[in-house]
């Protein structure tokens, strides 16, 4: 066979398999080849540039702002949400986001963690449709969720229904994340059903965090378990910029250690790290220095943010 000829038998079948969508047994049938062949051409198309592919994301979808976060922070994953740039509608956008991930990324019997007191967590929750894709599954509160009565919504309906939803059962942290002591604290920590939860940390298959600005949400605020304004500030003078699950870390991830973490009932650093998934839902300009943070200390492996905190995230690691 010429090398015209080859050429003239690539392009034949790779208009038969690719513009009119022959399978390539029916190929292999017409042209009365060895379906061997038929693939072997398809192959050598590629490389001789007869065939060229090219995908063209839909509008509203930022797959190339997706790859370079994954690039730029060795993420597992990035997830770039096309939102208005306002905090509220941001926070259902990647609410919804969350749902739709987790109902593909959950499976059977796995442990999922779930915090507290994160806006887009709750969105994510109310986003979600019933299913079984958690049959047997089991979530477990991993920061605590006790707080002011005036706190419309509580840690504990966000990781019962999560639980109902995806058909696991729950495993509630019955305690509040911030304690009045340490002394508090050591007391909390002796009760049964806290020791149940606490002794689950180490083996999360997936864990469902926000990331907190030093400036704490309104949501946050309205349940109780925050730090006071000087605590606040005294954290800033060490370096502080967000906080994962109210333990803190800089503008490079690396905690920041203080007697305030002693007051704090909920997974450690260390412990989410030994998740095989960690999930972190946020946006908004408000906490782009904290998730950029967050990134810095690979304190998370899995980012759903908006279009707008995936650019100043981008914009940002360009200057480092």
């Amino acid at each position: 066979m010429s090398r015209n000829d080859e050429l003239r038998l690539m392009a034949k079948v790779a208009r038969m398999y690719y513009v009119q969508s022959i399978g390539q047994t029916a190929i292999k049938e017409r042209l009365n080849i060895h379906q061997s062949t038929v693939s072997r051409l398809l192959k050598r198309a590629h490389k001789a540039g007869i065939v060229k592919i090219s995908v063209t994301a839909p509008q509203g979808v930022h797959a190339d702002m997706e790859e370079a976060l994954e690039r730029r922070f060795d993420l597992k994953e990035a997830i770039v949400v096309d939102s208005v740039n306002n905090e509220e509608q941001i926070v259902r956008d990647l609410g919804a986001a969350g749902a739709y991930f987790l109902e593909m990324a959950i499976k059977p019997g796995e442990v999922l963690g779930i915090s507290s007191w994160s806006a887009a967590l709750l969105a994510m929750v109310d986003a979600m449709h019933p299913s079984k894709v958690g049959a047997n599954s089991k979530v477990l509160q991993i920061l605590g969720g006790l707080g002011s009565p005036n706190a419309q919504t509580h840690a504990t309906h966000l990781t019962q229904r999560l639980a109902e939803l995806v058909g696991g059962v729950s495993i509630l942290l019955p305690a509040p994340g911030i304690t009045t002591s340490p002394d508090a604290k050591r007391v909390l920590m002796r009760e049964s059903y806290v020791r149940a939860a606490t002794s689950m940390f180490d083996s999360l298959d997936l864990a469902l965090v926000g990331i907190g600005a030093i400036e704490p949400s309104r949501f946050l605020v309205s349940s109780g378990n925050v730090f006071s304004p000087q605590e606040l500030k005294a954290l800033q003078k060490l370096g502080a910029v967000g906080d994962i699950c109210l333990q803190f870390f800089d503008a490079q991830g690396a905690p920041v250690r203080t007697t305030l973490s002693e007051r704090v009932i909920g997974i450690s650093l260390q412990q989410l790290k030994k998740s095989k998934r960690v999930v972190g839902i946020a946006g908004g300009k408000r906490k782009t220095v904290a998730i950029l943070a967050a990134l810095n200390g690979r304190w998370i492996d899995v980012l759903i943010t908006d279009r707008w905190t995936a650019g100043a995230l981008l914009d940002s690691s360009k200057s480092d």
